[in-house]
């Protein structure tokens, strides 16, 4: 996809980073937050799909090319279709592609290089509107690959007769000039476009002011550009590289600090180029899911590649993730969509590490900010909790997202422990997080320091707005003072460092850590502030999120903290001493008081492999399942699967069923308990054979062992029926 001036992680941030501080504040202010930008903010993930004349078979004839096309059945249709499967909003149309033959998918009037008769991008435009999807042309600015493969792709002839001078087309300036009439003929032609999707920039754009000239005659027309920023770009697109461990977690990479509208583009299929060169190549799930997860856990936008053939379709594995992904969405996209990523500036839980092994991110809904999400993606070694910090919140209720079934937890020292969790999603286990909001948090402050960058006091860290944030000037040692105004109780500081330095250790210096976070550090308390005392010191870690030190519940007017360090070296001086911090507050106490009430018990788990199975045979040909596979009936009526259940007492138990039926009809299920009078349940569709849910009802157990038999009851047999959860005395 990249061409030109091919940035590794380190260098692309750094460049980022650096493009956007050197800007005038008031310019790009006006442009970080625009109301043109409101749709992408609004969404998740984007379809990118490079496409044109060196599509494998390739072709060096433009009509030899359209007519392959259209032969082959072309329809717009289907990118709105797949792009649906992947949950995705917009849709970004790579053919003018220094790579694929300066490729135009749409008629021009400007010679110069292929363009087709049909209007491919017009008809994208229709189609994807009519499905409520946007879409972004992309744009390239370099005539490097002019005659890759042995042919010349640009005819500078044609194009300079058209000019009425002279102009050659693989010249830099040549090549800005014939790019630049291409822009202003798109924005004339297709008003609706949703914007551009920008490849470097050049010289002759710059000089003719094109990105104003495109937000003056089309405000609405939004612009994305790869490697470089500027006051008139709405959004920072980062290709994905997999060096991070764990290897889809490039947002503790990525140097942009929101509220910028960011993104990470990355190619679904494991091999081959950003465009289909003839190969059916493997789609690598677990990192890809990993990679829309985490990114939308730091309010990353995913802008996921697909390699369309010449006649538009996706080769096979590539459609199998497409129709796998939609299955896996469906029940936990509510974790995914209208969200933030947690524990930055727009509150929620800490992301992970979340212990035992276990990693993962967290999101926070934008219309409740009551409502959380923790994002398992790798799950416990060892063990059946999880620990995120709970940056103050009181939590209510915690359930497994997917199946709607309660789960323990508890509160104590700025932690919320999520345990009792026997079976664990191999891509995703989502926990829904319900809250009452944040406790004993004290934000009226009145903030100072020894030292501050112009524009960016101290105020800034308790002013409640993280667009705000104070600026160390490069000082080291640094102290930052907390005046109560009276003596309070105070059993934590919170700092909220800004997320605009990588976590991710890099090899551009030597992978040594080089974030600009608060490495050695102190925090003094005084009553006077005259006479002060340390209660902690020690080594700030190196991580995303809200940072809590506990203080011990001191009673005091003042609270400092002297920092002594910070966790980049000399050699990285994009973020050496550049210490910047978005918010601090003292919290009171520990949210919940140290913890809950006890949780209601919870369930035991039986998978299909340990039941007594009739006319019902074990499977894995379907993707989602836990344990080691899922019982499939055969489409018969009375097959049946039969439980050996033990319960501690007698009483009311809940019966859950985790099931998924991707027929068109329902499987009704006849449940009976110790061999008593059943109970039809529907078992509904869920839309495809890889969606799995979970319904339930409540039965009599005696104590001891029981009997939990699901028979079939027509001939289409029943759903692939995963496991049965069984809780008691809740």
């Amino acid at each position: 996809m990249r061409i030109t001036r091919k940035l590794g992680i380190g260098a692309a941030a750094a460049a980022i980073v650096a493009a956007l501080f050197a800007i005038p504040h008031s310019s790009a202010q006006a442009e970080v937050l625009n109301p043109r930008q409101d749709w992408l903010r609004a969404n998740t993930s984007g379809l990118f799909l490079h496409w044109g004349m060196r599509t494998s078979p390739g072709y060096t004839s433009c009509s030899g090319w359209e007519n392959a096309v259209t032969s082959g059945g072309w329809s717009a249709n289907y990118w709105v279709q797949e792009s649906e499967k992947l949950h995705v909003s917009y849709i970004v149309l790579a053919s003018f592609h220094s790579r694929l033959g300066y490729s135009r998918a749409w008629p021009s009037k400007i010679p110069g290089s292929c363009s087709t008769k049909r209007d491919y991008l017009g008809e994208l435009i229709s189609a994807a509107h009519g499905a409520g999807l946007h879409v972004m042309l992309y744009m390239t600015d370099d005539p490097k690959w002019h005659n890759e493969g042995g042919h010349e792709w640009l005819n500078s002839g044609a194009y300079s007769t058209y000019k009425g001078r002279t102009v050659d087309l693989t010249t830099r300036d040549g090549f800005g000039q014939f790019s630049y009439d291409n822009w202003l003929e798109v924005i004339d032609k297709y008003p609706t476009l949703d914007g551009f999707w920008v490849d470097n920039d050049n010289a002759y754009w710059e000089s003719h002011n094109l990105y104003k000239q495109v937000h003056d005659k089309r405000p609405n027309m939004l612009l994305s550009n790869n490697n470089e920023d500027t006051a008139e770009m709405d959004t920072v697109s980062n290709e994905q590289k997999t060096g991070m461990t764990p290897s889809y977690d490039m947002a503790s990479a990525i140097g942009t600090p929101f509220p910028r509208l960011t993104e990470a583009c990355y190619k679904l299929p494991s091999g081959g180029g950003w465009w289909y060169t003839g190969d059916d190549t493997t789609v690598d799930t677990k990192l890809n899911v990993g990679r829309l997860v985490s990114n939308a856990g730091a309010s990353i936008k995913s802008l996921m590649a697909e390699t369309a053939m010449v006649n538009g379709k996706f080769p096979s594995k590539q459609v199998s993730y497409n129709n796998f992904l939609n299955g896996f969405l469906s029940p936990i996209w509510e974790s995914l969509n209208n969200v933030e990523g947690g524990g930055y500036g727009y509150g929620g839980l800490q992301p992970g590490p979340f212990g035992n092994g276990s990693y993962g991110t967290t999101t926070i809904s934008k219309t409740n900010p009551n409502v959380h999400y923790v994002h398992v993606i790798d799950q416990p070694t060892a063990g059946t909790s999880v620990k995120a910090g709970d940056n103050g919140y009181k939590v209510t209720k915690v359930t497994d997202l997917r199946t709607g079934q309660a789960r323990s937890f508890s509160q104590a020292n700025g932690s919320l422990t999520i345990s009792g969790q026997t079976t664990w999603n191999q891509y995703d286990t989502v926990f829904k997080v319900e809250t009452n909001g944040r406790q004993g948090i004290n934000r009226s402050l009145i903030a100072s320091a020894t030292s501050s960058a112009t524009g960016h006091a101290p105020s800034a860290l308790v002013d409640g707005n993280y667009q705000t944030y104070w600026d160390s000037n490069t000082k080291l040692p640094v102290t930052i003072t907390l005046d109560q105004s009276s003596a309070k109780k105070v059993q934590y500081l919170a700092v909220n460092q800004r997320e605009w330095s990588p976590t991710h250790p890099r090899s551009d210096f030597g992978g040594v850590q080089d974030s600009a976070r608060i490495k050695g550090y102190q925090v003094q308390v005084s009553t006077d502030g005259s006479s002060w005392s340390t209660v902690k010191s020690g080594t700030l870690p190196s991580r995303r999120g809200v940072q809590a030190i506990d203080l011990g519940g001191v009673s005091t007017r003042y609270v400092r903290i002297v920092v002594s360090s910070t966790w980049a070296g000399s050699q990285a001086s994009n973020y050496y001493k550049k210490l910047r911090i978005d918010e601090m507050w003292l919290g009171s106490s520990w949210a919940g008081g140290g913890g809950t009430p006890p949780p209601p018990p919870p369930g035991q788990t039986y998978q299909a492999e340990s039941a007594s199975l009739n006319q019902v045979a074990m499977a894995t040909n379907h993707t989602g399942f836990t344990g080691t596979g899922f019982a499939d009936y055969a489409n018969v009526a009375g097959g049946y699967i039969e439980w050996a259940v033990t319960a501690d007492q007698a009483g009311t138990a809940s019966l859950s069923f985790r099931y998924a039926n991707g027929s068109l009809a329902d499987r009704p299920l006849a449940i009976s308990v110790n061999g008593g009078t059943p109970v039809t349940l529907p078992f509904s569709r869920t839309g495809s054979w890889e969606t799995w849910q979970g319904t339930e009802l409540n039965a009599q157990l005696k104590a001891g062992p029981n009997t939990v038999r699901a028979t079939a009851v027509d001939g289409t047999g029943g759903p692939n029926v995963d496991s049965l959860e069984v809780t008691t005395g809740g």
